[in-house]
């Protein structure tokens, strides 16, 4: 059978036990039909790169299913019926890799709490202030001090 990837987009004001429902149900309609869900990863709440439906958030699950392409249909079918999920995406694949996904394993890795990376320093680099290359005040001072101290060990 052909082997599917498929990543679906929820509501961000659905629970999530409400979007492991609707993986539940994605899955009962797979096995009725022969099909199965070999991986599963929750990632979480995330922000999306643009509105969707009037949402700025939404809940990302990311699937790998083995079944026959007339199930897939309906399962996207259902999927697009339902008004929780915003989108979903499926793509064919040679095998599912058993591994986290990059999403989710970069989720744990150097990430601090909100998102942040650990120890909170600013980054380095001539323009420090991270304000779209406007400088504050205090990056303006400290950027003429080291152009007057080059200019003077020159």
């Amino acid at each position: 059978m052909p082997l599917y990837e498929s990543v679906l987009i929820a509501r961000n004001d659905v629970s999530q036990a409400q979007v492991e429902g609707i993986v539940e149900t994605i899955e009962t309609l797979l096995t009725e039909n022969g099909g199965s869900i070999k991986k599963r990863e929750f990632w979480g709440l995330r922000s999306l790169a643009y509105r969707i439906k009037k949402n700025r958030k939404g809940h990302y699950v990311l699937l790998g299913i083995e079944c026959a392409a007339d199930v897939l249909r309906e399962v996207e079918r259902q999927l697009g019926l339902n008004e929780d999920v915003l989108r979903v995406l499926t793509l064919r694949i040679d095998e599912i890799d058993e591994t986290p996904s990059p999403v989710l394993a970069r989720k744990g890795d150097d990430r601090g709490e909100r998102g942040s990376f650990r120890g909170g320093s600013k980054p380095s680099g001539r323009f420090e202030s991270g304000r779209g290359g406007r400088r504050g005040s205090e990056d303006r001072e400290e950027y003429r001090a080291r152009a007057e101290a080059e200019a003077g060990a020159e």
